[in-house]
């Protein structure tokens, strides 16, 4: 899609209007289109075909991503958080030829076999060339973005997405919240993150918005600790009218407010999701007057799928389904998709169209089309009682509590269900998790409240593949690691 589709002319996008902004540097729109085809002829003249994205927020980020857009070709964004393995693991899979980065240090310490082949005027990133031939997976016609999900093993998986599918959630989301008439967008999370690239540029950018984009490790946001103040710091100094944010992230900001902290009367909408959120952390987050609507998507559908609004909202439900796709629950209870979805993974052997999405997700719809994500097919148990418990509905009323940052709750074969637990604070007291853990039990049916739990050894994270980049607990490796635990404490 040719840049100017996406910068169309409308009153919100006139020319001194600011497009992006990273504190220090500011593009308006009358700027960008100029900008984004000034990189996109130096990105061709490299000769490359496949290229890897590494460089934190800021303006480079966002205008090499959109000039590799307006040229249809190959842009596999590298997430800062992965290990220098997965790295390492994504550059190969994908066969990347070209890198454009603001690491030209690392990428010299890491991947010697990557030549320095210039530094973009326009972005200001810096390109590499590898230096020889490489066998390479055949890429399905139409795909311009891989994105690597770090999902729940050591090894990313690269989802193949066209161009099609990206433009239609693009402008999908546009278009549900085009009513809400946001201004100005800051981007929180990393712009590798799909999410963040596909609804914190490309459709904020189609609304008309001014995308504010400073360096994530300004905003305080890490995938191994957050930090509060930071995080607060750039909320008031940048003053956003919309942010997307994982439950972690909401649970911050609601403690803010909850302890008297002022946030930016600005916000008009905090899209949350990520991971499952608990009704209870929605509510509080309402009652201290955050305008938060849950959202659910997957990277195998080009990132959001439905989303709640000012205008169809439901408390509980993830919302409505976007115009772009369909959504229907199969016999097993399954969330199944179609309509924009992924061309498939990259080296899958048997490549075919995908024309639906099982997303491994349990779920319903209601009468009104409202949907709700009820836990993971694969992950619910069933207890020596011979009732299914789905975890994370036990974990999303754990994690509410202000004592407990995290819980894996576990029952399969068991009598009763039992949670390795790991506290919201080092001083958090066995008494302190003791009453939580009653407390969510009050929320709970009799057979899935939490009879035993055990704290968690370490903290989990991404560095100890505890947690996975957007701040999910990979239950499976925890259980692995720390399972025994429940076992000897049931």
């Amino acid at each position: 899609m040719r840049v100017e589709a996406l910068l169309g002319s409308t009153p919100s996008r006139a020319p001194g209007r600011v497009a992006l902004d990273d504190g220090k540097r500011t593009i308006t729109y009358g700027e960008l289109a100029q900008v984004v085809r000034h990189e996109a002829e130096f990105l061709n003249a490299t000769g490359g075909l496949r290229f890897a994205l590494l460089a934190d927020n800021g303006c480079g980020w966002a205008i090499s991503d959109l000039a590799l857009h307006h040229l249809h070709l190959l842009n596999v964004p590298l997430p800062e958080y992965f290990t220098a393995a997965q790295q390492q693991h994504v550059i190969d899979d994908a066969g990347i030829d070209i890198l454009v980065t603001d690491r030209p240090a690392y990428v010299r310490e890491h991947w010697p076999r990557f030549e320095r082949a210039g530094l973009s005027p326009a972005s200001g990133l810096h390109v590499f060339r590898y230096r020889a031939a490489r066998a390479r997976h055949h890429i399905p016609a139409g795909v311009t973005k891989i994105t690597y999900t770090s999902g729940s093993t050591a090894q990313p998986k690269g989802v193949c997405l066209g161009e099609a599918t990206l433009d239609c959630v693009s402008r999908s989301l546009a278009g549900a919240l085009g009513p809400v008439g946001v201004q100005r967008h800051l981007c929180l999370m990393p712009l590798s993150t799909l999410l963040e690239n596909v609804a914190g540029i490309h459709a904020a950018l189609r609304a008309g918005a001014s995308c504010i984009v400073p360096p994530v490790s300004e905003c305080g946001i890490s995938y191994v600790k957050l930090d509060p103040r930071k995080l607060l710091a750039t909320l008031n100094e940048t003053g956003p009218e919309s942010i997307l944010v994982v439950p972690e992230l909401l649970r911050l900001l609601v403690r803010a407010a909850q302890d008297g902290v002022a946030l930016p009367s600005s916000l008009r909408f905090i899209a949350c999701g990520g991971a499952t959120v608990s009704r209870a952390l929605l509510e509080d987050a309402t009652a201290a007057g955050l305008p938060v609507y849950e959202g659910y998507g997957l990277s195998e559908c080009g990132s959001v799928v439905c989303l709640n609004t000012p205008a169809a909202a439901r408390r509980g439900s993830v919302g409505r389904a976007l115009p772009h796709v369909r959504v229907r629950i199969d016999a097993r209870g399954q969330i199944c998709v179609s309509g924009a979805v992924m061309s498939g993974y990259l080296g899958d052997a048997a490549e075919r169209a995908q024309a639906e999405v099982e997303t491994g997700d349990l779920g319903e719809i209601d009468s009104d089309g409202y949907v709700y994500v009820r836990g993971r097919l694969r992950s619910a148990f069933i207890t020596s009682l011979g009732r299914n418990v789905s975890p994370e509905w036990v974990e999303r009323e754990l994690s509410h509590e202000r004592a407990i940052r995290h819980a894996v709750a576990d029952g399969e074969s068991r009598p009763a269900v039992a949670a390795l637990v790991s506290p919201a604070r080092v001083d958090t007291s066995v008494e302190d998790i003791e009453r939580a853990v009653a407390r969510a039990n009050t929320r709970l049916p009799s057979y899935a409240q939490v009879r035993h739990w055990v704290r968690m050894p370490e903290e989990p994270s991404p560095a100890n593949g505890l947690l996975t980049a957007n701040g999910r607990l990979r239950r499976d490796s925890v259980l692995a690691r720390f399972g025994c635990l429940l076992q000897a404490a049931s």
